[in-house]
């Protein structure tokens, strides 16, 4: 929708992330096993201070 704009994609060109142009509003494709990796904590803070 013309209401949110692109953030991430991957090399491949899919879609990842969006942010809504109106509202502070974030989605991201998620990946609970990514959390499991050494950073993973450390990428859900990231996320979380945006």
């Amino acid at each position: 929708p013309s209401s949110l704009e692109v953030t991430a994609r991957t090399e491949d060109d899919i879609v990842m992330g969006v942010r809504h142009k109106n509202y502070k509003l974030e989605g991201i494709q998620f990946h609970p096993e990514s959390f499991l990796t050494p950073d993973g904590l450390k990428i859900l803070k990231n996320f979380i201070c945006l």
